[in-house]
């Protein structure tokens, strides 16, 4: 009885050291990586999770865990009803299970998608303020049965969790909006002049004409300028759940060829696509991938030279998937290469080449961080500019994992060059 009271009380002091850790963490990745770490070691779990709770859009997704890496969990979809979780969540009570497999509310597709068998379970409600953040999870106990001082534990760690999660998100939004709202200065400024210009009665048609034209310039950038914001906000919070499929890189490359086509005629560039015919499947979310090259491609064409060439390839590496997008511009000056993927940063020479957010390429790194990837860049002024993604390659990329026709078909439609 003593030992277990000692023990009992070397948790306690454990959990003031991990209360106090988690509150000077603000950044949002690594304050999730901490609580998941401390689950699984106070409740001496084999792993543990975190599964945060869009209450918006009424969906539970996984984030993170400790025994996979976050590409291959983070975003997974969990359904509020039919699974454990969904029921933590709905009920906000704890829930000890010695053997999931037994329980009718065990979700069996996360097991099958990860490969990671669960036995026993304890899970718990993030819940702060009265708002459910999500769900913490330990998984199969070392030894014996998860204990009611488990669970107390697991409830002191994850009110101290739930705080701590919605600060650094609170910290980030109000980061990011005072980033924003100084970026506001400059167009609402501009749009008070040309809108108090066209008061004044001894300005010309030709004048107004000129003014009125530029008040749409401007308006249309702080649209774009909102919506990249909140693409970025919902990033950066956690919140923006991948959809991953199994789709063949190579399709998507010709298809944002495609997209790009138009603007690239427009401004005499020539764009081309390359992919080796041993290509592999992709297990990623396809429209995130597809908003990443078509920003890229979009940049390669307006910061490219007149008769210039864009070339958008990609490669099969040992562990990665390569995609390669250079083109013949500009270039970009080695004192901006370290600032590209800031938000807001735009290069200073090419400002008065083309309008923009100074949002897109920080998306793009949001984007394949998430997917457990990372994006590179390598520029020489004068000859141009090539950006590099690699995503990780998992062993159903190979080959798919369904016998749709349209995921077979796009297998076949590797190896073309144009």
């Amino acid at each position: 009885m003593a030992e277990i009271k000692t023990e009992r009380l070397d948790g306690y002091r454990r959990l003031i050291d991990i209360a106090r850790d988690l509150a000077s963490t603000l950044d949002l990745d690594i304050l999730l990586s901490r609580i998941v770490h401390a689950a699984a070691e106070i409740s001496g779990a084999e792993a543990a999770s975190i599964l945060l709770y869009d209450d918006t859009s009424r969906q539970l997704y996984f984030q993170v865990s400790t025994n996979l890496d976050e590409s291959t969990r983070r975003g997974l979809i969990v359904p509020l009803d039919g699974s454990i979780a969904g029921w933590i969540v709905n009920n906000r009570k704890p829930v000890r299970i010695t053997n999931a497999h037994e329980d009718p509310r065990f979700f069996s597709n996360i097991e099958v998608t990860t490969g990671f068998p669960t036995e026993s379970l304890l899970g718990i409600p993030l819940v702060t303020k009265n708002k459910i953040v999500g769900v913490l999870e330990a998984l199969n106990k070392h030894r014996g049965k998860f204990s009611d001082a488990d669970e107390s534990m697991l409830l002191v760690l994850g009110a101290q969790a739930a705080v701590a999660i919605e600060n650094a998100r609170l910290f980030q939004q109000s980061d990011l909006i005072s980033e924003f709202v100084h970026e506001l200065r400059t167009p609402l400024s501009s749009l008070s002049t040309a809108t108090y210009l066209l008061l004044r009665p001894e300005m010309s048609q030709e004048q107004r004409d000129q003014i009125i034209n530029n008040i749409h310039n401007e308006t249309m950038r702080l649209n774009a300028l909102a919506s990249s914001f909140l693409d970025l906000a919902r990033l950066e919070s956690g919140r923006v759940q991948f959809r991953k499929t199994i789709f063949s890189i190579a399709d998507l490359m010709y298809e944002c060829k495609d997209v790009m086509s138009s603007k690239a005629i427009e401004d005499n560039i020539q764009l081309r696509v390359e992919s080796p015919e041993n290509l592999p499947l992709l297990e990623a979310d396809r429209d995130k991938i597809k908003q990443v090259l078509l920003n890229l491609l979009s940049n390669a064409i307006k910061y490219n030279r007149p008769n210039g060439t864009v070339m958008l390839r990609a490669e099969s590496k040992e562990t990665e998937l390569g995609i390669y997008i250079q083109d013949t511009g500009v270039g970009i000056p080695d004192e901006s290469l370290p600032h590209l993927f800031e938000k807001f940063f735009r290069v200073r020479e090419h400002e008065s080449r083309a309008a923009g957010t100074g949002l897109g390429l920080s998306i793009c790194k949001q984007i394949i961080h998430g997917h457990g990837g990372r994006i590179e860049v390598k520029s020489k002024i004068g000859v141009g500019t090539v950006f590099m993604i690699f995503l990780p390659k998992t062993g159903s990329q190979t080959q798919p994992r369904t016998e749709n026709p349209v995921v077979k078909e796009t297998a076949k439609k590797t190896g073309r060059k144009g």
